[in-house]
């Protein structure tokens, strides 16, 4: 078969084929003539899209892939003129691009967005500029990578952007500062950091699905009415992340925030529930709060923590003071973490007493710590801080390790029968994996029936397992249950009712200057006489004085008491074993006169002193 073309572009486009100079006659007519059809039979049924057209933009060519790309057949196609208008954008588009790539000699491969019945389609087109038998042709070849630019178009948005709310992740709001102060070092900007107030409540209370369609919508807020300069990023669970470029100055952002907050503060309606939300703020200011996003979202961060440790619901432009306290609170931070590493952790020990007897009832165990220089920590310079970092579930096995290694002069002490109370944040006794640790480390004590686990009234109201869950688990071990530090909590007469505890402590503030306060007076024999009638022994805490300890003894049929009138906390390292605080020995001592009384001094809520 001659391999010549004649005239190709010089007829009618109908059929390429009929340019080739027919076969020489003979044997082979038959034989050239199906490879022809058969040629013709493939180029037809290739899954690529395949063109050829010329200089003038005559397609010459057009398989079935390629009528199907372009949405019109090949006949129409091929019957087209360089001079007649193109049915569609797309193959305007593409005769347009073969004019120039044909004139300029050049392949080029490059992408296609048609617009087809079936949708956006994506191609990629490979062209390359072919001459044969003197005619300069172009050759293109197209296949649909719709489905692979989905897949990569899903993979982007997985890496830049949040699946759940839509909005840019923190590594674009980076980016976006980071080009500002490249290319922009003199403009002015602000950051404003923002944390969900009490998001985890929310997640608890309603449910995870609601908590998540409330991180949606207040997405929206937050976004609603944004400048196409600025940006809004969730960078974590409830915290955002806004850039708000340009600014004129800190009041024009601060008056910016309170109109976010007021919108915030409106209720938001999810699946019949009316739910309530506020967020935290803090601003930090280009230039003059840091010159490095690190360091503009860091003060930002502080900013907000400043407001969310005070009021919660507000805003606060970033200052040198917040990082001076800040950076304390890391050294503090630091220093807490060595601490638990090191075991630098020891326990003093504070006995309940029969206040008409004086024979010890129990014990509480008290933690301490020593810092660096030896001296002794009160845990309300730690304890706070332990559990919103996380250690307080290995700070309080710490502490039962600390008891069971004192056990022989705990029994010489204060007797062998005695029971040993440690205290149960409320966060922990909601937690049932950590509850279910702490209940085997008590059973293999081989006493666990002489410890009393003391938690705030919180762990029985909140909606949490301990009710239902933990507190079966601690009964059948024998292990008794204390409320410690009620009425200071979310008392309540019906909420009591249907605590099952075995101790109740009343609140040092109920019993300061008792002899003085009618009203306490009242209060404390309603928490008495209720007490009595649901089972619960009543330990008075905090006693401070020879009065108050004689209004108990004379107006009330309370019992027990603890406080440092009875014994200050004891470190049983200052104790020799003989040196017995049996009930003789107590009944001997001298109470104190009331001008000897310890000073009374605030201590944080649930701390021990």
């Amino acid at each position: 078969m001659s391999s010549a073309v004649s005239s190709m572009v010089l007829t009618g486009p109908a059929d390429i084929t009929r340019d080739i100079d027919p076969p020489p006659r003979g044997g082979g007519d038959a034989a050239q003539g199906a490879e022809l059809a058969a040629l013709q039979d493939i180029i037809r049924a290739l899954p690529s899209a395949v063109t050829v057209q010329d200089a003038a933009g005559r397609f010459l060519l057009a398989n079935d892939a390629a009528a199907t790309q372009f949405g019109i057949s090949a006949a129409q196609l091929l019957q087209l003129s360089p001079t007649d208008a193109l049915p569609t954008e797309a193959l305007t588009e593409r005769r347009a691009l073969g004019i120039a790539l044909l004139a300029e000699g050049e392949a080029r491969v490059c992408e296609e967005r048609i617009v087809a019945e079936r949708g956006v389609r994506i191609y990629s087109t490979a062209h390359r500029p072919l001459e044969i038998a003197g005619a300069r042709l172009l050759l293109s070849s197209s296949a649909d990578i719709t489905a692979q630019k989905e897949v990569e178009q899903a993979l982007f948005d997985r890496a830049y952007f949040d699946q759940l709310t839509g909005l840019p992740i923190r590594s674009v709001i980076e980016a976006r500062a980071n080009a500002l102060l490249r290319n922009d070092p003199e403009a002015r900007f602000a950051l404003a950091f923002l944390d969900i107030d009490n998001f985890k409540h929310i997640n608890d209370y309603y449910g995870h699905a609601i908590g998540d369609t409330l991180l949606i919508e207040v997405a929206k807020r937050l976004g609603f009415e944004l400048r196409s300069s600025d940006t809004l990023s969730r960078i974590s669970g409830d915290e955002f992340l806004m850039l708000l470029n340009p600014v004129q100055s800190a009041s024009e952002v601060t008056d910016y925030i309170d109109f976010l907050q007021q919108r915030l503060r409106a209720p938001f309606y999810i699946d019949g529930s009316e739910v309530f939300a506020s967020a935290s703020i803090g601003i930090s200011l280009y230039p003059e709060h840091g010159r490095s996003f690190d360091t503009l979202q860091q003060n930002a961060d502080v900013a907000m923590y400043q407001v969310k440790n005070a009021t919660k619901g507000g805003a606060a432009m970033f200052d040198v003071a917040m990082e001076r306290e800040a950076l304390a609170r890391m050294k503090v931070e630091q220093s807490l973490r060595v601490a638990i590493l090191d075991k630098r952790f020891c326990c003093a020990f504070q006995p309940k007493v029969d206040i008409r007897t004086r024979e010890i009832k129990g014990i509480e165990a008290l933690v301490r710590l020593r810092d660096d220089n030896g001296v002794i920590q009160a845990p309300g310079t730690f304890v706070d801080l332990a559990v919103e970092l996380g250690l307080i579930d290995e700070l309080t096995h710490l502490v039962l390790s600390e008891i069971m290694k004192s056990i022989d002069l705990i029994n010489d002490n204060f007797g062998p029968g005695v029971s040993i109370s440690i205290n149960v944040a409320a966060k922990q006794a909601g937690n049932p994996t950590f509850m279910r640790a702490f209940s085997e480390a008590l059973e293999a004590t081989g006493c666990a029936e002489r410890f009393m686990v003391e938690v705030t009234e919180d762990a029985f109201v909140a909606k949490s397992h301990f009710q239902s869950e933990i507190l079966p688990m601690l009964r059948r071990l024998g292990v008794g249950i204390s409320i410690d530090d009620f009425g200071i909590g979310y008392s309540s007469l019906s909420a009591l009712a249907d605590i099952t505890a075995d101790e109740i402590k009343i609140d040092r503030s109920f019993i300061t200057d008792i002899h003085k306060r009618p009203r306490s007076q009242g209060i404390l024999k309603a928490i008495e006489s209720l007490s009595e009638a649901l089972g619960m022994t009543v330990i008075a805490e905090g006693i401070e004085t020879f009065e108050e300890l004689t209004y108990l003894q004379a107006a009330t049929r309370i019992r027990y008491a603890q406080g440092y009138y009875f014994s200050k906390p004891i470190f049983l390292e200052e104790l020799k074993p003989a040196q017995s605080l049996t009930p003789e020995a107590r009944t001997a001592q001298p109470a104190r006169l009331p001008q000897q009384a310890r000073p009374s001094t605030i201590r944080s809520r649930g701390q021990r002193r």
